[in-house]
């Protein structure tokens, strides 16, 4: 499309400083429409002006002029697969913190704890976290499980899966390097376990966690082609607030068939409310929302 090139020239250089015009209601409608069919999550009103902040900078980037432009672009152009996945990068990315919510962690560190231990010994614990952005919270999920397997004189017999559907953030994930900052308030005994210094101001993940650590890119409205299967651990947590009602029990359902007999599901508070997922029993917790798959598969 010939309003899309990666260096502008002098001459369109002009408007690149000009404000863009506002998006009107059937653009926006346009682009809600497109998001929630690719990804299922719903871009309410509220939210237009952080869409136009961030198409905007966008297309000044790339030297488009309109929202419309864009779109097609998008929908119709040479490089939709790419500049999609960039923009679905720059829309979804949430901010994100190691042990960001020490309560569920807790719950999974009880939950391993009360494992039977011949069980612990002979079989991996296969956890999954959905949704995982860069990497913080399977990572942390990692550090809560190799604790557990010491405390325990254990063998650690573990493996974390991170799954989003942000090709960037994967990337960055699987790098296990954060900036010093992302460690504040962390535990230092916790820091000095399992992190050292990089470059740059930078601390990267030792080894012997990064390596039980993977990551792929994985839309969640396509669950059932997941290849995750038999799960002990799946933590889903600040994910499901970006959808309708009905599509969050339809993801809900989909990864509770995802866990083993036994197995913790971990979501974050208030994203599922005055619904029981079939099969799974809740865990009474006051600060946590979380169910345990039955071992035989009730209705």
């Amino acid at each position: 499309m010939s309003e899309l090139h990666n260096t502008p020239s002098p001459a369109e250089s002009t408007w690149l400083l000009r404000r863009l015009p506002d998006m009107d209601e059937a653009q926006f409608n346009q682009w809600q429409v497109l998001l929630e069919h690719r990804t299922g999550m719903t871009l309410p009103a509220e939210r237009r002006s952080f869409l136009e902040t961030n198409l905007s900078i966008r297309m000044r980037e790339i030297g488009c002029s309109s929202y419309q432009a864009y779109y097609e672009a998008i929908v119709l152009g040479p490089d939709a697969i790419q500049e999609w996945s960039i923009l679905v990068d720059r829309l979804t990315v949430q901010e994100t913190r190691f042990f960001r919510d020490p309560d569920a962690f807790r719950l999974v560190a009880d939950y391993v704890l009360t494992r039977p231990r011949e069980q612990l010994r002979k079989h991996a614990l296969e956890a999954w976290s959905v949704g995982c952005s860069t990497g913080e919270e399977p990572y942390t999920l990692a550090m809560v499980l190799n604790e557990c397997m010491h405390q325990l004189t254990l063998q650690p017999l573990y493996g974390v899966t991170g799954s989003d559907i942000s090709s960037p953030v994967v990337e960055k994930a699987r790098t296990g390097r954060f900036s010093a900052r992302k460690l504040q308030g962390m535990d230092e005994s916790i820091k000095a376990r399992y992190f050292r210094p990089a470059e740059r101001n930078t601390v990267e993940i030792i080894d012997n966690i990064r390596e039980r650590v993977c990551f792929t890119r994985l839309n969640v409205l396509d669950l059932d082609k997941a290849p995750m299967h038999g799960m002990n651990i799946i933590f889903c947590q600040n994910l499901l607030i970006y959808f309708r009602r009905w599509r969050r029990r339809d993801i809900v359902k989909r990864l509770a068939e995802r866990l083993a007999p036994g197995g913790l599901l971990v979501l974050g508070q208030g994203e599922l409310t005055d619904w029981q997922p079939p099969g799974l029993q809740r865990v009474p917790s006051e600060h946590v929302l979380a169910w345990i798959k039955r071992q035989t598969d009730e209705e």
